[in-house]
């Protein structure tokens, strides 16, 4: 159950980041490069997440050193 959810929220993140590619499309379009910029920062930080995300469920294992 917790790797489907670290998955579906790695999702969700994406499509965060693909609705700031949008807002930054619209922002280049509009001649507004500040706009554009932050946009783009914003992008990379959900795309880092999601990644982190994804790439973290995919690696973590339940089993692991027993504590006495």
């Amino acid at each position: 159950m917790s790797r489907a959810f670290g998955f579906a929220l790695g999702v969700v993140w994406l499509i965060f980041a693909s609705m700031a590619f949008g807002a930054r499309s619209a922002g280049a379009a509009a001649g507004q490069p500040d706009v554009t910029f932050w946009w783009t920062v914003i992008m990379v930080g959900y795309t880092a997440a999601a990644m982190a995300l994804i790439v973290g469920t995919a690696r973590h294992k339940k089993t692991g050193p027993n504590k006495p």
